[in-house]
């Protein structure tokens, strides 16, 4: 039971996680201090899967220049999926 409660918290904390990566990566640049740091270690997780997940799944087109990258999309599904698995 226990183990199940920390699983959940892990993964939500990855969920969240993958928030904030995703609102930050633009400006990864410009992040100072431990903010900085925190975004390296959720890039170092999150970078490879969304690499891997773009070889697969291609962006989808909303509009004539605009296209949707899901693999970030699809690595949150994944989390849920799991979390409710638990």
């Amino acid at each position: 039971m226990i183990v199940v409660v920390i699983a959940k918290c892990i993964i939500n904390f990855f969920i969240i996680g993958l928030f904030l990566y995703s609102k930050l990566l633009p400006y990864k640049d410009r992040l100072e201090g431990s903010y900085k740091s925190l975004f390296m270690f959720f890039d170092s997780v999150f970078e490879p899967l969304t690499k891997m997940l773009r070889k697969v799944v291609k962006p989808v087109q909303a509009g004539r220049t605009l296209g949707v990258d899901l693999s970030q999309v699809i690595l949150l599904v994944l989390f849920l999926l799991v979390y409710e698995l638990l």
